[in-house]
């Protein structure tokens, strides 16, 4: 099968250069194994079965002998022999020599190493694919030519219509299952990693046994909550609803989800806007993909032909997974602005240098207008806030509706109106 490029692939390269190993997590089935071989010379595989029980006696025993071989060196599943962490920090210390290793595995383990690896051993985390990597976005408009340059824009064209964007939720961004042609086949690996997560690894990651049926519960709870400002109370009673809930058992299903990297909560951003508003600052509930959400909650494709409702909330949280890894090449993250008068903006997106976008996520055209104008009135309050306030906070570089339509412009107000399957890194 040939490999499809991942966005990742770069940021890989530039940690190899600069530490002695690189540890990759996200969830599973996201392709971390997959996208460390392409950049490795030599592999051990702990969870071959024709070595496994050889590789662990010498990891056990001495692991630095496992650490013989072409470089970088692939270790993958390393947390079933947790002394490699230590081995391979150590040799790093004594080389001094950078892109030695990587590590990668499943997240269903939770291990307790003796040393952080601070400096020597850095993290590095993937989603499942964009739109972009999966070959649904045609990739004409460049997040970062954006910034640089946004007087180059001249308008673009999505090749993606309604209902390839409700199958591309539907599917998500999973490596094995865009690689299916039958579109309702590629269902089928999400809906298994929903079964698999809350049956097995929910209880697998920290050794703690959960109920999968309270698991289910929750995550349909959150799924019915994605991209909103819901309350953690919301989803303890809803989930109470059905079965005895208590707000401790609800953070520590949470944490295992976390540990999953299941759920991908959006933090607030809070500007020290001087005026009367109150900013929300709870996280907006999120998932790492949406499919997971449509898995959680049962439905497929057809049902959004009389529930739009859902599918926008849906849509954003496609939006977001795809904002994160575009700006993940340029160090960013990704907030939401949210004010007690209902003025937003769904996905702040910043990049490490300071330059930030306010983005408002419309799935049709009759919401640009309301997402515009949401966008425009923020930026108003930062320049107000501007004049006499003692530290200035920065006005937006960039104001953009990104929408599931298929053209994309600049309005007179100097807001863009992109398409998300124009997008890229």
């Amino acid at each position: 099968m040939v490999y499809r490029p991942r966005i990742v692939d770069s940021i890989l390269d530039r940690k190899l250069s600069v530490f002695g190993a690189v540890v990759i997590t996200g969830p599973k089935g996201c392709g971390k194994t997959t996208t460390a071989k392409q950049k490795a010379k030599s592999v051990i595989e702990f969870q071959d079965e024709d070595r496994r029980e050889g590789y662990l006696s010498v990891a056990s025993e001495m692991p630095s002998k496992l650490l013989e071989g072409a470089k970088p060196r692939l270790f993958d599943e390393w947390q079933d022999a947790p002394k490699m962490w230590g081995a391979i920090r150590k040799s790093v210390d004594d080389t001094q020599k950078t892109g030695q290793y990587i590590l990668t595995g499943s997240t269903s383990k939770d291990v307790d190493v003796p040393h952080t690896g601070t400096m020597r051993i850095s993290k590095l985390q993937m989603y499942p694919m964009s739109l972009f990597e999966s070959g649904e976005s045609n990739g004409t408009v460049s997040i970062m030519d954006l910034f640089d340059n946004p007087g180059g824009f001249d308008g673009c064209h999505s090749d993606l219509d309604m209902d390839g964007i409700i199958h591309a939720i539907c599917r998500g961004g999973w490596p094995s299952a865009v690689n299916i042609h039958k579109a309702s086949d590629s269902l089928m690996i999400a809906k298994d990693l929903f079964e698999q997560t809350c049956e097995v690894d929910s209880s697998k990651v920290d050794g703690v046994k959960r109920n999968p049926l309270v698991m289910k519960q929750l995550l349909r709870s959150y799924s019915r909550n994605i991209c909103q400002l819901a309350e953690n109370k919301t989803i303890i009673t809803d989930v109470n609803a059905k079965y005895p809930f208590s707000e401790s058992t609800y953070y520590n299903y949470i944490g295992a989800l976390s540990k999953l990297y299941i759920t991908a909560d959006v933090d607030a951003w809070c500007p020290a806007i001087r005026s009367k508003t109150v900013i929300r600052a709870s996280p907006k509930k999120n998932l790492i993909d949406p499919s997971i959400a449509v898995a959680a909650l049962g439905i497929g494709p057809k049902y959004f032909n009389s529930d739009f409702n859902t599918l926008g909330f849906l849509f954003e949280s496609l939006c977001i997974r795809d904002l994160k890894i575009y700006s993940s090449k340029y160090g960013g993250t990704v907030s939401y602005y949210h004010d007690r008068y209902g003025l937003e903006a769904d996905a702040v997106l910043h990049l490490s240098d300071g330059r930030y976008a306010l983005c408002e996520i419309k799935l049709g055209q009759k919401d640009v207008d309301e997402g515009a104008a949401h966008l425009l009135k923020i930026e108003s309050l930062i320049r107000e806030n501007n004049v006499d306030a003692r530290i200035s906070i920065r006005e937006p570089d960039l104001k953009i509706v990104i929408t599931g339509t298929e053209y994309g412009y600049r309005r007179d107000d100097g807001v863009f109106v992109i398409p998300i399957a124009t997008l890229r890194d």
